[in-house]
């Protein structure tokens, strides 16, 4: 999936920030048609003048971690190119760049991004305007805390979202204030380790369980994790 370094500092349009963001785009495929996705350039990219990152609980390393295209991001998204949507209330958890949710979105499905980044909102404005799409809902969503503005949905997606060991406590218990009492959750995860403890919570909130192995990016590339489907009818 090629991508090109944007020449010299770019400005992270927005942000409240006098330093620069170094950015880059690349075009993404394997999930239908090519995307045009605008990303941080690497993992180094840290400035919050405005103490953001303290208020929300994130440190400087995580920082830049949202902004990054991840492989279980572009499995995620692919796996959406051909899931049922009709009729469907859909939450992306820990969106990042959101790459599944504007391949629902694109779709016609009724997808809400959400993350507890301070800059996802923004970055998600950009990459629809890249992309010619029309607006899209986004909601913050901190696992450690209330989310007034999210209501409840009929399935629930995320990727590589289980990767701490607080995580499958937070994560569960989120997505059972978020659910509907019939729901469906699919996680891509990439084999983290903290899988059976999420499995364990998920099964006493009376979900069912299928996992799927996957070994293999959309466009190519090995990949090793799997696809965890839970359904509670």
């Amino acid at each position: 999936m090629p991508h090109a370094p944007v020449p010299g500092p770019v400005p992270a349009a927005g942000t409240a920030s006098a330093e620069p963001y170094l950015l880059k785009y690349e075009t993404v495929s394997g999930s239908g048609e090519d995307l045009q996705l605008r990303s941080l350039l690497d993992r180094q990219q840290f400035h919050d003048p405005l103490g953001e990152a303290e208020r929300e609980g994130i440190s400087s390393s995580a920082w830049p971690l949202f902004g990054l295209l991840w492989p279980s991001g572009r499995v995620l998204a692919h796996t959406m190119l051909s899931f049922e949507l009709e009729g469907k209330r859909i939450l992306e958890l820990g969106c990042g760049l959101a790459l599944a949710s504007l391949v629902v979105h694109r779709r016609g499905g009724n997808i809400t991004a959400s993350d507890c980044h301070p800059l996802a909102a923004e970055f998600l404005l950009e990459n629809l305007k890249l992309n010619q799409l029309p607006a899209m809902k986004y909601q913050a969503g901190n696992w450690s805390r209330a989310n007034p503005l999210l209501e409840r949905f009929d399935l629930i997606i995320g990727s590589d979202v289980l990767y701490d060991r607080g995580q499958p406590e937070a994560l569960s218990r989120f997505i059972e204030l978020h659910a509907q009492p019939r729901v469906e959750v699919l996680i891509v995860d990439p084999d983290r380790g903290n899988r059976a403890s999420f499995n364990r919570r998920m099964d006493g909130l009376g979900y069912s369980r299928t996992e799927t192995r996957v070994t293999q990016l959309p466009a190519g590339g090995s990949y090793k994790g799997r696809l965890l489907q839970y359904l509670r009818a």
